[in-house]
């Protein structure tokens, strides 16, 4: 840590709370060189590699969920947080389009369930994309009046749908989970060495440049055995990673487009938060053209069939008058997935109090956090907290 970091924090105290508001302060900005930047990573002695199963997926699995086969792929481990995995960009060239399409133009389409259904009609946010995409496709001056629902996402849940206020799932509030993103969460959980993992929850967050994420612990799933999988996309961020306590002083790392965390074990219930998004170094992988990368308008490269297995492709190509929204939106934003399996092999949900069923959005304000950090839709249930 660096002088001045350590100079804010110390043992006790909420030695997160502290380091959350010094890197999230913007005047000042922070010293930003005690981050781990694990793309440039050569010594750190807080890093040291991990090692992953190349045999739990296939070269043609891999390619066709648009991943690089598992032995190319560099991994990182952290001295402290048993269980904690950071996978560098593990994506094909090109393929990280697609993930950006689905996450802006699928899946917060409805029946799933986005942060502006709090305050908008079902008819209202029924196409978020049709009714923002031209907005975003024009060129020059940014100077636009009202900003477009996408550039006020800030949620989308998936499959069992998180209730914000209860802070809780439920049988009752689900809706299919997207096929693709199981089964790359399939793939990531296996090279993991957590073989079976079953996609059944996923919460989207979309941050704008000023934007962060509270400090906080994901414990609402009712299975704590099986990872968390975080998946980036677009402009960088800080993330903290801490301890079970408060009191805890977290380590900070840099999470680039396409970089991927898996945490479980010891680290599967710690208090995590991301206080600042960054752009992203030269060189980001979403920039170069699509043709370059196999994957633009009219190629054959990795798109809707596999010739070499004759099965169907998770990565679709995305259009050029698709990625003129897309990347316009990711010029100043980011976009996280997180993954979680919700139940373990033969549970079930407890019985729920008739009086206190939701099928709603929940209190969707409250997600991203408050002037000190604190995450108000998922804040910690324990007496710690």
């Amino acid at each position: 840590m660096t002088k001045m970091a350590a100079s804010v924090v110390e043992h006790g105290e909420d030695a997160f709370r502290k380091l959350f508001k010094f890197y999230k302060r913007r005047n000042p900005p922070p010293d930003l060189r005690d981050v781990i930047d694990f793309s440039k990573i050569v010594k750190h002695e807080k890093v040291f590699p991990t090692e992953l199963n190349p045999a739990a997926v296939s070269d043609a699995e891999a390619r066709r969920a648009g991943l690089r086969p598992i032995r190319d792929w560099t991994a990182f481990g952290l001295h402290g947080y048993p269980g904690f995995i950071f996978i560098s960009n593990p994506f094909l060239p090109g393929s990280q389009q697609h993930w950006v399409r689905q996450c802006l133009k699928n899946y917060p389409q409805k029946p799933n369930v986005c942060n502006l259904d709090m305050h908008m009609a079902p008819t209202e946010t029924q196409d978020i994309w049709g009714r923002s995409a031209d907005a975003l496709r024009k060129t020059g001056s940014r100077v636009r009046e009202p900003k477009t629902l996408l550039e006020k996402l800030r949620w989308v849940t998936l499959g069992y749908h998180y209730n914000w206020d209860t802070k809780t799932y439920s049988a009752d509030h689900y809706t299919l989970f997207p096929s693709d993103l199981h089964s790359i969460s399939l793939h990531v959980a296996a090279a993991c060495r957590f073989p079976g993992f079953n996609a059944e929850a996923g919460i989207l967050n979309y941050y704008r440049s000023d934007s962060s994420l509270g400090i906080h612990v994901d414990e609402s799933e009712l299975d704590h055995t099986r990872p968390l999988l975080s998946f980036s996309f677009g402009q960088s961020a800080v993330f903290l990673l801490g301890g079970t306590q408060r009191e805890d002083p977290p380590t900070a790392m840099y999470m680039h487009s396409g970089d991927v965390m898996v945490m479980s074990g010891h680290s599967r219930l710690l208090y995590h938060a991301v206080p600042r998004v960054v752009p992203a170094p030269k060189g980001d992988p979403l920039h170069p053209s699509l043709e370059e990368d196999g994957l633009g308008p009219g190629s054959d490269q990795g798109l809707a069939q596999d010739h070499t297995q004759g099965e169907a492709t998770l990565i679709q190509p995305v259009s050029e008058e698709d990625w003129a929204v897309c990347s316009r939106y990711i010029e100043t934003s980011r976009v996280n997935m997180t993954i979680r399996q919700v139940l373990g092999s033969g549970q079930a949900f407890p019985a729920m109090d008739t009086t206190d069923k939701r099928i709603d959005a929940g209190h969707t304000d409250g997600y991203h956090d408050n002037q000190d950090g604190e995450n108000v839709g998922l804040k910690r249930r324990r007496s710690d907290s």
